[in-house]
């Protein structure tokens, strides 16, 4: 099977892979669009997380192969079960996304109505679209396909969405070493191929440019590299430059294309809709009910409602935007405007975006995935001299550091003129 995709032009899917991605909960995936309201103030972004998850596949299969180009397997059939598995895993990767993907999140049941048993402990917590992913391959008819077509089970492959789950197994090792923390870089890590995908893909069909990237430079710099038993990710030095734009390249399109204020309002006024005490709109746990449940579903939902938010939003109405503020928390707290905006009688929302280089903070606590990616410091051809983390070899995680919030306050239309008067803003 293959298809045409605008961003990598043929993805071949073997005959096994398509019956996966024939699968309904992949299907379903047509349904959600990959950069929630996005395509208001970016028309193109249309774009769905079906194809970027045909195109994280595509790219899992090529990571790998560059990754292990010069590795040697004690077992035959090791490469190709390893490659196949992350490769399934990139494509399942985000199953669990619910409508207008991150922008209903909030909505989400508690973790262990889930009742998952591939996590040995369930945190009592909001469930995230992560965990409806595994609770999908746990619990639906896509883990009877993957065992029927494979030589694994959907365990396997969740193990490498989330290092949560747990494996009573070898599964993942070859001879006298373990190599799932390598392959679960390649789906979630602070240079995994999910990032490599989207960001190209958002760049293309929202029109910005931040998100361009050197793809084919990063993945033909992927090495593998044993620290002690665990093999790991590990990157050749003379990419490091481009990981570096990389890791700016997404901060960037974080805070002027995915905090865009026109998608912000929008996702704070469908959380108005959703949190209001007579609510009754919920993403549901049970997975027969929640394969229903689709953008298409939820707009239908709202064009339904008479609550005011929903109308303004089925009726592209939004609260305009009256005052805006970058910088550090303390730099952009709006806290006393919206106090002066409430004693006037002037309703409005409050909104903060905050984004931050690396999830992986040099001082905070690291996922499995974040650990051991590596950069090996050699001349083309030749043994390494010196391997050193990524965090330690780039200084751009250290320069980086601060989180960036942009707040901002929004008022009806009507409002908007005597809010800013009042702020002593220009009109």
């Amino acid at each position: 099977m293959e298809v045409r995709d605008p961003i990598h032009g043929a993805i071949g899917l073997t005959v096994a892979e398509a019956t996966v991605a024939e699968h309904p909960f992949v299907q379903r995936l047509r349904g959600i669009t990959a950069s929630g309201f996005s395509h208001l103030p970016f028309p193109g972004a249309t774009h769905t997380r079906y194809a970027h998850s045909l195109g994280v596949m595509h790219l899992a299969g090529m990571a790998f192969d560059q990754a292990y180009r010069d590795w040697t397997f004690t077992d035959s059939g090791a490469r190709s079960r390893l490659r196949q598995c992350v490769r399934l895993a990139a494509l399942c990767h985000d199953l669990g996304h619910a409508p207008f993907s991150h922008c209903t999140e909030f909505a989400m049941p508690q973790l262990s109505a889930l009742q998952l048993g591939y996590y040995p402990q369930t945190p009592n917590r909001r469930a995230t679209h992560e965990d409806y992913t595994i609770a999908i391959l746990e619990h639906s008819t896509l883990g009877r396909i993957i065992q029927a077509n494979f030589g694994f089970d959907s365990r396997h492959v969740a193990a490498l969405v989330s290092s949560d789950v747990g494996l009573d197994d070898d599964f993942f090792h070859d001879g006298a070493f373990d190599h799932r923390t390598l392959c679960s870089q390649i789906v979630s890590s602070e240079l995994d191929v999910d990032r490599l995908d989207y960001l190209v893909r958002d760049a293309t069909f929202t029109g910005a440019r931040y998100g361009q990237i050197e793809v084919d430079w990063l993945l033909s710099s992927l090495a593998a590299h044993a620290v002690g038993r665990d093999v790991c990710l590990a990157l050749e030095s003379r990419a490091l430059y481009a990981f570096d734009h990389f890791l700016i390249a997404r901060h960037h399109m974080f805070l002027m294309v995915y905090f865009h204020h026109k998608s912000v309002v929008y996702e704070e006024m469908l959380r108005r809709w959703v949190t209001r005490p007579e609510a009754t709109w919920r993403l549901p746990s049970d997975l027969d009910d929640y394969l229903l449940v689709d953008d298409v579903s939820v707009t239908a939902d709202l064009r339904r409602s008479n609550d005011p938010w929903a109308r303004r939003i089925v009726e592209r109405r939004p609260f305009r935007r009256v005052v805006e503020r970058h910088g550090t928390p303390e730099e952009s707290d709006l806290t006393a405007d919206e106090a002066r905006l409430e004693a006037a009688g002037i309703p409005s929302l409050y909104a903060a975006s905050s984004g931050k280089l690396s999830r992986y903070d040099v001082v905070g606590r690291k996922r499995r995935s974040a650990q051991g990616i590596w950069v090996l410091h050699r001349m083309p051809g030749l043994p390494v001299e010196r391997a050193e983390p990524l965090m330690e070899a780039s200084a751009v995680f250290e320069r980086y550091r601060d989180v960036r919030r942009i707040a901002r306050l929004y008022a009806a239309p009507e409002d908007v003129t005597r809010a800013r008067e009042l702020l002593g803003l220009p009109a």
